[in-house]
C-alpha cells in the first residue's frame, strides 16, 4: 500500500491540531539548529559512548535500552535506585544528537525504523524517531525520503492494531504521520482531517 491507513473511527487528528504539531516541531527544529554548536562543545557523562555509525546493535541497544531490545518487561525491585541508562536507554539528550552528522542520524533511523517493523511502539521509541525527524536536514536526500515513509506508512499499520485504543499511544504515531506528511511534504500520506 502506498498511502497510510487511515485512524481509526474517532482517533482522526484534527487539522488544526496537526497544524499546531508542525509549527511546535519547527520550532523544536530551529532551536536545534541555533543551540547545536553550544550542545556540541558540551561534555558527554563518562557513561555515554556513542557506536559507530555502522553498529546497528550498539544504536538499537544505546537508543531504546538493554530491557525493550532483549524484551524483558520488568525490572527486578531491587534496581529500582537510580536510572540504569544502560537498561533503559538513553533519551535523546541534545548534547547526543547534537553530535550525530546527517549519514549518522540516517542511519540510526533506519535501525530503528527496521526495529519497528518487525515489534510494538514503545515510548523509548517514540522519542528517538522524533528526535531523528527533528535532526534531519531538508532538502531530504532519497534515502531519508524513503525511510520516513516506510516509517509513517508502519505508524499507520500499528495504529489500527492498536486493540485497547491507548490514547497516548495513538496520538504519538498520529504525531509522526503527521510530522511526515505535513512537515517533510509527503502529503499523500497525510491524515484526512476529521
Amino acid at each position: 500500500i502506498s498511502r497510510c491507513q487511515p485512524a481509526p473511527e474517532g482517533y482522526s487528528p484534527t487539522l488544526k491540531w496537526q497544524q499546531q504539531q508542525v509549527a511546535n516541531f519547527s520550532a523544536v527544529r530551529q532551536s536545534l539548529n541555533k543551540h547545536r554548536s553550544h550542545w556540541r562543545s558540551q561534555h558527554l557523562d563518562s557513561n555515554v559512548t556513542m557506536p559507530t555509525s555502522e553498529d546497528e546493535e550498539g544504536w538499537k541497544k544505546f537508543c531504546l535500552g538493554e530491557r525493550v531490545y532483549s524484551e524483558v518487561d520488568a525490572l527486578p525491585d531491587n534496581e529500582s535506585l537510580g536510572i540504569d541508562y544502560i537498561k533503559v536507554g538513553f533519551p535523546p539528550l541534545l548534547s547526543i544528537v547534537s553530535r550525530m552528522n546527517q549519514a549518522t542520524v540516517t542511519s540510526v533511523l533506519e535501525y530503528l525504523i527496521s526495529w519497528f517493523g518487525e515489534r510494538k511502539f514503545t515510548p523509548e521509541l517514540g522519542r528517538w524517531l522524533y528526535a531523528l525527524l527533528a535532526c534531519l536536514e531538508k532538502p531530504l536526500l532519497p534515502e531519508a525520503h524513503s525511510l520516513i515513509r516506510q516509517l509513517a506508512r508502519r505508524c499507520s499499520e500499528v495504529r489500527v492494531l492498536e486493540e485497547n485504543k491507548n490514547e497516548e499511544q495513538i496520538s504519538a504515531l498520529n504525531l509522526i504521520i503527521c510530522l511526515v506528511s505535513r512537515y517533510f511534504d509527503q502529503r499523500d500520506l497525510a491524515d484526512e482531517p476529521s
